[in-house]
């Protein structure tokens, strides 16, 4: 298997991005990797293949066959292109697909891009959407939405290991502080604990501020063999050290225990053993906090925390910019936002840019290993990357 580099990166700020429909935003997310990644001095027109990450353009947008219409779009007839679905995990699942098909040499340069259009409607049809990453047969038909899925969580992980939902709110709180100089951020607001406590409540004990939001964003990289990026004259290439994938249940009431993340644990693990590191090479995370259960959960079970303690580690800063381990480094998908399939590539490109050293106030100091972790509904798709500068 070839080493494989990501040369180019780009984003589309994340919001209501009601002016752009989704081939738009794919189109500029596309655009800004490949002149990151100077194609065209290297004499490469177009890549060989496109990974497209989705979860909802069939209900929300009326579009399946997104990978040849954001393909055709972009001007790239004749590559082979597809759309990878795996929920809120579908850009990490992309990602890795890209990885495999560089890695294998089966293609030169691939594209992985992650792109989601969530605003166009609003209430029921959105709901319902995100609560197909859940078990339709033993979850949905309940009426359970996916808010109330990690509520229970929440709730259950409160009860057993006694941790105030105080803790929980030092998750937002540095991600909010972190987006402030993100300007590509849906929210570049800081927010006290005191405004999380006072949130409203959409499904107790989860809050307004313990969600991520809705929105529209695409993201986007471009990957090619180490080797070939080195002999281009690529200026900050950076290796994909690992990329590893897991699953676990749909519905909760199946898991082994409800307030561990097996995916979480065995994705990590293989990523780990490729990379021949340990957690605590890692620098810097960008975790999956679609919801602050989720955060702690992560952190747990990737081996950063012990069990119940990941909260109270937030509250006493050791996820901050300057702690132990820095986490949604660029406001996370709680502050960034969290355009549901596209979520996976903006942790990507997030990595890549401390890794690059181009994080401006949020640099990580002497960041050398980066890892993103995109989570697939409560826990049953989890992906696990790593990184390093080349």
């Amino acid at each position: 298997m070839q080493e494989v580099a990501v040369i180019g990166i780009g984003q589309t700020p994340i919001g209501e991005r009601w002016e752009k429909s989704l081939r738009h935003l794919a189109y500029d997310a596309l655009k800004m990797a490949v002149e990151d990644a100077h194609l065209n001095d290297a004499g490469i027109q177009k890549p060989d293949a496109l990974f497209v990450g989705n979860m909802l353009a069939e209900r929300l947008s009326d579009q399946a066959h997104l990978g040849a219409l954001i393909a055709d779009f972009a001007g790239w007839r004749g590559i082979e292109a597809s759309t990878v679905e795996a929920a809120c995990a579908s850009g990490g699942a992309a990602f890795q697909h890209a990885v495999r098909a560089v890695a294998s040499g089966y293609v030169e340069v691939a594209v992985a891009l992650g792109v989601e259009k969530m605003t166009d409607l609003v209430g029921a049809p959105v709901t319902n959407g995100l609560a197909t990453a859940s078990d339709a047969e033993y979850e949905q038909i309940h009426g359970i939405t996916f808010v109330a899925l990690n509520a229970l969580l929440m709730q259950r992980y409160m009860y057993e290991y006694n941790v105030p939902q105080e803790a929980f709110g030092a998750f937002t709180v540095n991600a909010h502080k972190n987006a402030v100089n993100n300007p590509n951020a849906m929210f570049q607001k800081a927010i006290t604990i005191e405004q999380y406590l006072h949130a409203p409540m959409i499904a107790p004990p989860i809050n307004l501020m313990d969600s991520s939001p809705i929105c529209d964003g695409a993201a986007a990289a471009v990957l090619m063999p180490l080797e070939m990026a080195r002999s281009f004259g690529i200026a900050k290439p950076i290796k994909v050290l690992a990329s590893a994938s897991a699953i676990d249940s749909l519905s909760l009431h199946d898991r082994r225990e409800l307030l561990f993340l097996d995916a979480a644990k065995a994705s990590a693990e293989k990523a780990f053993e490729q990379a021949g590191i340990a957690s605590n090479d890692v620098d810097l995370f960008e975790v999956h906090d679609a919801f602050s259960i989720m955060a702690a959960l992560s952190l747990e079970a990737s081996g950063f925390a012990e069990r119940g303690c990941a909260p109270l580690m937030a509250q006493d800063g050791a996820f901050g910019i300057e702690g132990d381990l820095p986490v949604a480094t660029m406001g996370g998908l709680k502050a960034r936002g969290h355009p549901v399939g596209a979520t996976g590539m903006y942790e990507i490109v997030d990595v890549i840019t401390q890794l690059r050293g181009e994080a401006g106030k949020n640099q990580v100091k002497d960041a050398e290993i980066g890892m993103a972790q995109n989570i697939g509904g409560t826990g049953a798709t989890i992906v696990t990357h790593l990184f390093a500068p080349a």
